[in-house]
């Protein structure tokens, strides 16, 4: 194979040139082969871009070749996976999506029976399967059909989890990023009796992402202000994500929210192990807010697979990204764009978003900072002192975090301290260190 095909969240890459019709048949080939189940019942849903209808074929005919039967839930947020396995005891399912990277990319992303994604283990146990498989997966051949019902599916289980929220009187704006929760996000608002005005919700294969949804939040932020809306949501491409606006058209990011949620459900005691779960890039605002409410946070790597992780280790319920990526293990054992905004607006109770902070939020500075050798940021004694002189001095009032890139040559620097001024002149102080010793 020549490569590790699976990253920290399922395959993905250039649709047809990566990710091609042929990896995805053997993927569906071997993730049956490694379940060892002569007739294992798999669902399989997409996202909207133009390479989606292409990839599910494969897919399913690569399960259906391998013995395995194949339900096609049609476009649906991520979330919806863990949430249709449990409903109809799905063996494993199969999302078809790049998130929120542009149109030209696609993944492919498996869950097991128990809802949550696959494990690393087993993804490289997989990739064992695709070297090992010559051709041959059995005498069985399996069904493909069409299942009606899903999207009906996912927002009952939204408005069960939801069923004491009213929205009445509500004036919301959605960004569904041309993307997955085009048709559920703005359903399953209207049903729970919110006036909803929706945008981006016309896809055409390519428009997915692409100026809209929770990486382009300018269009949102413009229809709420200028329209005298209430309150407004931004989606990502898959629905696994969500950022807002509040009604000046201020953006409240994933640190915000998750602490306006974290607060909330510790007050009802509904938060288990009264504790959160973050990552390293996390707001130092939100730990000095958690402190003060009496909520313990453990602190992952970037990437909502930590977080998960790190939920499922302590038995605690709720966790959380910067960019708007929100688990409530109560719930789904998977990030949740709709779930997340409606916990946001349980956690308001019929207040404005703009007068609830929750946290006071730490000026922040992130400069990515072009090196030879990534890797050499590990020996660099000279950065580590200047790292350690900085924090210092930043004790109880800021902090420093200084990394390589998982994927690029680059350094990371980011800073936050009490004031623009003094969280600038940290970093450039940093930045020239680095570039001094590594660039």
């Amino acid at each position: 194979m020549g490569r590790r095909l699976f990253g920290t969240d399922g395959v993905r890459g250039v649709a047809g040139v990566e990710i091609t019709a042929q990896l995805a048949l053997a993927l569906g080939r071997a993730v049956v082969l490694h379940s060892g189940q002569p007739a294992p019942r798999a669902l399989v849903i997409r996202d909207t871009r133009e390479s989606g209808e292409m990839l599910e074929a494969a897919l399913a005919a690569g399960i259906a070749s391998a013995g395995g039967e194949v339900a096609l839930g049609g476009v649906l947020p991520t979330p919806a996976a863990p949430l249709l396995i449990a409903r109809h005891a799905f063996d494993l399912a199969v999302v078809i999506s790049a998130s929120h990277n542009p149109y030209g990319d696609n993944g492919i992303k498996f869950f097991g029976r128990d809802g949550f994604k696959l494990t690393d283990e087993t993804e490289q146990e997989i990739e064992l399967h695709i070297d090992e498989d010559a051709g041959g997966g059995g005498s069985r051949i399996g069904h493909i059909s069409a299942m009606a019902g899903t999207a009906e599916d996912y927002i009952g289980e939204l408005e069960r989890r939801f069923a004491g929220l009213a929205l009445d009187g509500l004036d919301v704006v959605l960004d569904c990023a041309n993307g997955a929760t085009f048709e559920v996000a703005p359903e399953t608002f209207r049903r729970l009796g919110a006036s909803v005005t929706a945008l981006a919700v016309a896809p055409d294969g390519r428009n997915i992402n692409a100026g809209c949804g929770s990486t382009h939040l300018e269009a949102l932020a413009a229809a709420v202000r200028e329209g005298g809306h209430d309150i407004g949501f931004a989606f990502d491409g898959d629905g696994d994500r969500m950022l807002a606006v509040d009604r000046s058209g201020a953006l409240v990011d994933g640190d915000e929210l998750l602490a306006l949620a974290a607060i909330h459900l510790r007050e009802r005691g509904r938060l288990a192990g009264a504790g959160v779960v973050v990552t390293v890039m996390t707001n130092f605002g939100f730990h000095s807010a958690m402190a003060a409410a009496g909520i313990e946070v453990a602190t992952t790597a970037v990437g909502d697979r930590y977080v998960l992780e790190a939920l499922r280790e302590r038995g605690w319920t709720l966790g959380g990204e910067q960019s708007g990526h929100i688990i409530e293990l109560g719930f789904s054992p998977s990030g949740d764009g709709i779930a997340s905004a409606l916990l946001v607006l349980e956690a308001l109770d019929g207040g404005d978003l703009h007068e609830r902070a929750a946290m006071a939020k730490l000026p922040q500075r992130l400069v990515n900072v072009r090196v030879r050798d990534r890797a050499a940021l590990a020996g660099a004694t000279g950065v580590s002192e200047a790292v350690a002189r900085e924090a210092a001095g930043l004790d109880g009032r800021g902090r420093v975090l200084v990394r390589p890139s998982g994927t690029e040559s680059l350094v990371r620097v980011m800073v936050e301290a009490p004031s623009v001024e003094e969280t600038d002149a940290v970093c450039a102080r940093l930045v020239a260190v680095v570039e001094e010793l590594l660039g």
